[in-house]
Parts: C-alpha cells; structure tokens; sequence
C-alpha cells in the first residue's frame, strides 16, 4: 500500500466518533476493557466489539487477555504522539484558546506515558536550563546522564529501550515542547512513585503537590 493509502486508511479508523472517543480514553495510558470502552463511547458492547477489532487489526491498538478479561491499551508512544498531534489541530481550529478548558487538564495532564501540560513544559524547560537536555531536546548531555543516575533512574534499561530516550512532544495546550520518550515515561513514573503526582479518577489530569511542581520548576 503507498503512503497515501496508509494515511488514507489509518484517517478512516481513528476518525469515526466512536473509535474517536474511545482512542481518548486511552490516552491516559491506562488499558481498559471493552465493557469500559463501550461505555466510555456510548455505545453497546456488541458496537464496541466491532469497533475495537478494527482498531486492533489496523494496529492502532494492542490487546492483553488476563484472566476472563480482555484489555485495550494503544499500541505504541508512536500512535500515542499522532493522536496528541491531532487532537492539537483539532481544538485549534474552532476555538481562539489552545488546548482544554479544564484547568486541571492544562496545568498537568498524562500524554499517554509522560508528563505534559504546564508542569511537562516547566520541566523539559528546567531540564535543558540546567544544560541536561541538548538544546534540540532530542538527547541527553554528559550533565544529564549523571543527574539521572543521582535521581535513581535506571538509564541503562532506558537506553536499551527500543523507543528514543528523549524525545520532543509538542504540547497540544501549550503550543511548546515537553518530554516524551523512555525518559519522559521513566520521570513520570518517578514523581507517582514518590507520590509527588497523583491521577485525577476519571480523567487524564494529574495533581502535583509542592515537591513536585518544585521538581518540574527547578529540578529540586
């Protein structure tokens, strides 16, 4: 299939109303079931079914059985990063404001597996202030490696990931770039551990206590 066949056909399965709504359901990261996604999107489980084994065999989306269940998740950072992409252009067009009118959403948000929002683009920002992050965003410096390695952060694993260490996410309510790749995953995965960032039920949303919105501002 040509390229423009590939966007052609990736275009028609995510821009169902639907599949649509069930894809931002996951962009918290977290997998769910076809129950949940059904009632997510609104729809019976019947429709969901067919729905969510189009987007499978697309590979938009992966699927884990355990047990008697069965979970959806997206199949990689890669689909997660083009949905974050249009989900951007999308709220752009209509609205004078960029990004969400939730505040929650715009202070400090999960982009699939890392940081985004106000508090993402704080830290890519501290990051690269403090001369960790090359300028680009796009690798860390000798300075970067050791202050991982101080964090705790296992930054061989991360190396040997299949996915970028770094890479630049543009923030779809910011309009600026924070983290994304196996370091973004890893430091989001840090400030939760460290419960100084905890999920908001039921929505993308996180809630930063005063350690850590320090850490996002200045690395403390």
């Amino acid at each position: 299939m040509s390229d423009a066949g590939q966007l052609a056909a990736l275009a028609a399965l995510i821009g169902d109303p639907t599949r649509s709504r069930m894809l931002a359901s996951l962009m918290s990261g977290q997998a769910l079931t076809a129950t949940e996604l059904a009632a997510e999107s609104g729809v019976s489980a019947s429709t969901a079914s067919t729905h969510l084994a189009r987007l499978t065999a697309g590979g938009v989306l992966e699927v884990r059985a355990q047990g008697r269940h069965r979970y959806f998740r997206l199949a990689d950072a890669d689909i997660a990063a083009a949905l974050e992409a249009l989900i951007g252009a999308a709220s752009a067009a209509p609205r004078r404001s960029f990004g969400p009118a939730d505040p929650a959403l715009r202070a400090a948000r999960v982009c699939y597996d890392h940081l985004a929002g106000e508090a993402g683009v704080r830290l890519h920002d501290a990051l690269r202030a403090h001369g960790l992050l090359q300028a680009d965003g796009g690798a860390l410096t000798d300075a970067g490696e050791a202050w991982c390695r101080r964090r705790g952060l296992d930054l061989d694993a991360l190396q040997s990931s299949r996915r970028p260490l770094c890479r630049p996410c543009l923030d779809w309510s910011e309009r600026r770039d924070h983290l994304a790749g196996a370091l973004g995953a890893a430091l989001l995965q840090d400030l939760l551990r460290r419960g100084h960032a905890r999920r908001i039920p039921g929505s993308r949303a996180l809630r930063l206590d005063r350690t850590g919105l320090r850490f996002v501002e200045s690395l403390a």
